[in-house]
């Protein structure tokens, strides 16, 4: 257990020494200041700009910034749509791989405009390399793009006063693509194509088995199989735009469990620590941009103390295993002399620490790469990331917008604070009124909704019933996790839910896109009301947002909203599954 605690220990810290310094780079950069890659640069922004025909200058309001996000994210949707179905006629397609149904396209479409990125299939059997890298890659960089974008219009609507303009969104999405996100894949690119991912055009190999294999084929007879398909691809420069953009769709079907998408321990913490480093930057970012680091200073520390017990319950429960594994006390599960533990669905090579870090770190950013099957995971162990996923993926979160959906419950805190205490509701000096608090009821309430909603119907249909791989209540657990992940913006699956029929792709497509374009637009109706108004001097009625109370609050009011939300659905799941066990 102290082996676990300790390589969890590493992993915060290194995450928190790399994002302070980025946090306060994005923050220049979306500043439009100097940084040391402007010199390089600038000159391509300038020509991206007038081949597009963008005025950098504009100053949109928060109406036009909603309108351009929304037909920038539809005609991306509907391209990436068109390129799936129809993939069999496009180039880089050296297996001959065929399109996909027109409701596995949408799903997939919608998953990756919405940043999702939750696949009901694997990738290198259903995807060609153009369908991967042009279709699925270029949404990588353009939907975590657009979260970060809507986050630094709400900045604006911080800072500016009685202004109407709130940045211009092509501009936001340019610089965020060009200065954050093409530098930072580049850099974990190489470093894990040197590791051994691979990144080529070449058709899968095949390969001679060490020792045939004798299948059983459907009419009874046998076939003796002596060789195996090696399946290939553009794989380093997706791998490390899934991660950093809290992406998370596999390229190869096992995801990053994958010995070509993660070979040896160094990717393996590149590629964890990409998991949640820009969101943790943004945090710093955040505070940097208001004027007062003490803001994002005290919203980190909100996400990280939540982050925090999540690793500990489930470093925990996966260490200690089950009643059924330890046999009534007579297999030994401790670590000596053996991975001890809850093994089953995980890597080896990994261990405890490593999966179950991961698993939290994925769940938490809402990337959605697994390096373990979660569907194997004690109850509580799986209970945990499908909370963090529920909550609205706000303990950090997907790039931009598990912030700007933190602040959504910063704002519901400072306005049930004020009323509780008689004080007035502020926020960083701007008045928090009725219709900023009716927009934050939006943010935190669309993921709760989205979710039981879906799942809700789903659960009343015996076609579902088919998809599960287990009855009772891990069924129940396998169903929810797989709209948790949708309503999460997460992607990640328990892995024991066939989730690839007509109803479950379009369903789920569905929550997804609710659930991303509804927060988004009510965050920049927010940055649109705030932007107008004037600023208000603190005074002794003004409820302090950066000390230790506000931090307590503030994490009570995110557990509160999904405690209500989600403990009934949660008590026949996993609850449910766990007493079962100790019975």
């Amino acid at each position: 257990m102290m082996n676990v605690t300790v390589q969890m220990v590493v992993y915060c810290v290194i995450l928190v020494l790399l994002a302070i310094p980025l946090g306060s780079y994005m923050g220049k950069v979306m500043n439009g200041e100097h940084v040391f890659l402007s010199g390089v640069l600038q000159p391509v922004e300038r020509v991206i700009y007038r081949v597009l025909k963008i005025d950098p200058d504009e100053d949109m309001d928060w109406k036009k910034y909603s309108v351009c996000a929304a037909v920038f994210s539809v005609l991306s949707l509907f391209v990436l749509w068109a390129i799936l179905c129809f993939q069999k006629f496009l180039p880089l397609n050296p297996e001959g791989i065929g399109g996909t149904s027109w409701h596995l396209g949408f799903n997939t479409a919608a998953s990756f405009t919405t940043n999702t990125n939750w696949q009901a299939y694997s990738g290198e059997s259903t995807l060609s390399y153009f369908s991967q890298m042009l279709g699925l890659n270029f949404q990588n960089f353009v939907s975590a793009a657009i979260g970060i974008a809507v986050l630094f219009a709400l900045i604006r609507g911080f800072v500016r006063v009685k202004k109407t303009g709130i940045g211009n969104f092509y501009a936001d999405m340019t610089k965020t693509v060009l200065y954050i996100l093409i530098p930072l894949s580049m850099a974990v690119s190489l470093v894990i194509a040197s590791q051994g991912v691979p990144q080529t055009f070449k058709q899968y190999d095949e390969v001679q088995l060490l020792e045939p294999v004798v299948v059983e084929n459907e009419d009874g007879t046998t076939t003796k199989v002596t060789k195996a398909v090696v399946p290939l691809g553009p794989g380093a420069s997706q791998i490390a735009i899934k991660q950093l953009g809290t992406n998370g769709g596999g390229f190869w079907g096992n995801n990053s469990a994958h010995p070509f998408e993660n070979p040896t321990p160094l990717s393996n913490l590149f590629e964890m620590i990409s998991l949640l480093l820009i969101p943790a930057g943004l945090c710093f970012t955040f505070g940097r941009n208001v004027k007062d680091k003490r803001q994002g200073i005290a919203i980190f520390l909100a996400m990280f103390i939540m982050l925090a017990v999540a690793l500990v319950v489930v470093g925990y429960n996966e260490q200690a295993g089950t009643p059924q594994l330890a046999q009534d006390g007579s297999v030994y599960m401790g670590t000596e002399g053996q991975a001890g533990g809850n093994m089953e669905g995980k890597e080896t090579r990994f261990g405890i620490a490593t999966s179950a870090t991961w698993a939290t770190f994925t769940t938490a950013a809402s990337n959605g790469s697994v390096n373990s099957m979660h569907d194997s995971y004690t109850p509580l162990g799986g209970l945990v990331p499908m909370l963090l996923m529920q909550l609205g993926e706000v303990v950090f979160g997907g790039t931009g917008c598990g912030l700007y959906g933190m602040i959504g419950f910063a704002i519901m805190t400072v306005f049930i604070a004020g009323l509780m205490v008689g004080r007035t509701p502020e926020y960083l000096c701007k008045k928090i009124e009725p219709f900023e608090m009716k927009m934050a009821v939006l943010v935190c309430l669309a993921t709760p909704i989205a979710i039981l909603v879906g799942s809700g119907i789903a659960a009343l249909l015996p076609s579902t019933h088919d998809s599960l791989n287990n009855p009772g209540a891990h069924g129940l657990s396998e169903m929810l996790y797989a709209y948790s992940s949708a309503g999460g913006n997460n992607g990640s699956a328990f892995a024991g839910f066939n989730a690839n029929t007509p109803f479950l792709n379009v369903s789920i497509g569905l929550v997804m896109l609710f659930v991303r374009f509804l927060p988004m637009f009510a965050t920049l109706a927010i940055a649109g009301s705030l932007v107008g108004k004037k600023k208000v001097a603190v005074s002794s009625g003004t409820l302090p947002t950066h000390n230790a109370m506000f931090i307590s609050l503030l994490i009570f009011v995110v557990l509160l909203v999904g405690a209500l939300s989600f403990f009934p659905a949660l008590s026949l799941g996993p609850v449910a599954e766990f007493f079962q066990m100790i019975a």
